[in-house]
């Protein structure tokens, strides 16, 4: 008699671009998948197994629900592919005694206040920190600020709403703008934390991205991303990662184990992480770490080689690494690609109405050019930041080293032309 194929709750927000890479990852595993939605889909009841439709404001709720599904359908894993849905995961986990993180721990790497809190508790380098309220004294606060500091909401992501001030003037500026931020329909409606601001210290160095897989509690580093371009402000657009990062041996292991002192700190058991991380003359400085793999279409950038007793090498993908150890699957000795990789956001060109992008052949003629996906629409308002948070598209490059990737996605990015038009 057959074994039933195990069965992953896959957690995808409406608004994502993971849907494909996963669903593919699934189907190479040979996996049953059941992916929820926070909203119901017209489908559902046609693949009443595929799809189920949770409520992602809710953890404990929606925890209540897959154990419902999960009587009809056993469920064997479940997956997060963001910084909200990694607080549902963890109370589904939970609920049904499956492989993931503590709640509160989850909770934790969710919120920035939490997590600072946490981390400095332990020993852990981070930032000096204090939180406000919107409706604090913004220049009386500026007065006794230190500076340069950075003002930064709990819990948006892709750096939305994060600014940078150098003196009380900046300080005021920033503050009255985030909380327009703040203020905007589709935060303000999120509850407590939508009218508190993090104020910290400045941290200068080079900035990197750690990708990581948790067990037991204990890091795996599955790749360390260089950020070519300096992230000193006054708003911080991330655009370059390459793989494998250039920084020296040494700086590379401070970081590293940085990055697994905040995970014992934060209380992470299992999963994927990713973490922010600057290095300087004075060390690792934890920035932030997310309980939820790298954003975006960014692990295209990501290939891995498995080796398999009696099968030899095989190519793989991040997210079947992250269905595997969900799951409890065999994880087979993994190492990154032998060539260097790496991925440009495409910076937002500028506010507008996107009307055409041109250059996207030639763009993709660049020797070590993989892909380039343009993912704004004709017709869509780019924003950028600090109030957007969406890249117009990304541009992915293999090569022999991170220094030819680098070049060959700004080679790229050169060919590009974003043609716009005012918003009314």
């Amino acid at each position: 008699m057959l074994r039933p194929s195990p069965r992953l709750l896959l957690l995808l927000p409406t608004v994502t671009y993971r849907t494909v890479a996963f669903v593919e990852a699934a189907r190479r595993l040979g996996v049953d998948l059941t992916v929820a939605s926070e909203r119901p889909s017209t489908f559902e009841q046609a693949n009443p197994t595929g799809l189920v439709t949770l409520d992602f404001a809710d953890p404990a709720r929606a925890a209540g629900q897959a154990r419902a599904f999960a009587r009809r359908h056993e469920l064997h894993g479940v997956v997060a592919v963001d910084d909200d849905t990694a607080v549902v995961a963890a109370a589904i986990a939970e609920e049904l005694g499956l492989r993931g993180n503590p709640v509160a721990a989850a909770a934790a790497a969710r919120d920035k206040h939490q997590q600072r809190q946490r981390l400095a508790a332990a020993g852990v380098a981070v930032p000096r920190f204090e939180l406000l309220t919107t409706a604090a004294d913004s220049e009386r606060v500026a007065g006794r600020a230190s500076y340069p500091c950075v003002l930064k909401p709990l819990r948006l992501s892709a750096s939305r709403g994060v600014v940078r001030a150098d003196d009380a003037a900046g300080f005021v500026a920033a503050f009255q703008r985030l909380t327009a931020i703040l203020e905007q329909p589709d935060v303000a409606r999120c509850g407590d934390w939508a009218r508190q601001i993090l104020v910290e210290e400045f941290v200068p160095g080079r900035e990197v991205a750690v990708e990581g897989l948790v067990t037991q509690g204990v890091l795996t580093v599955l790749a360390m991303f260089d950020k070519p371009d300096p992230l000193d402000g006054p708003f911080f657009e991330e655009t370059i990662y390459v793989t494998p990062s250039r920084l020296a041996r040494a700086v590379q292991r401070d970081i590293a184990v940085c990055v697994q002192a905040a995970v014992g700190a934060l209380g992470l058991r299992e999963g994927p992480i990713h973490a922010e991380v600057r290095h300087n003359d004075r060390g690792a400085w934890l920035i932030e770490l997310a309980a939820r793999p790298i954003g975006g279409r960014c692990s295209g950038a990501l290939r891995f080689e498995i080796r398999e007793a009696g099968n030899g090498k095989r190519e793989t993908s991040l997210e079947e690494i992250i269905i595997r150890h969900a799951l409890g699957m065999e994880l087979p000795t993994l190492e990154r690609e032998h060539q260097a990789s790496g991925v440009m956001m495409i910076p937002v060109p500028g506010a507008g109405v996107l009307r055409d992008v041109r250059g996207v052949g030639e763009a993709r003629k660049v020797p070590l050019v993989e892909e380039v996906v343009i993912t704004a629409h004709r017709g869509q308002t780019l924003v950028p930041w600090p109030e957007g948070s969406r890249y117009p598209g990304f541009i992915f490059a293999r090569g022999g080293t991170s220094e030819a990737v680098e070049a060959a996605l700004r080679a790229a990015h050169a060919q590009l032309e974003f043609l716009t038009e005012p918003a009314d």
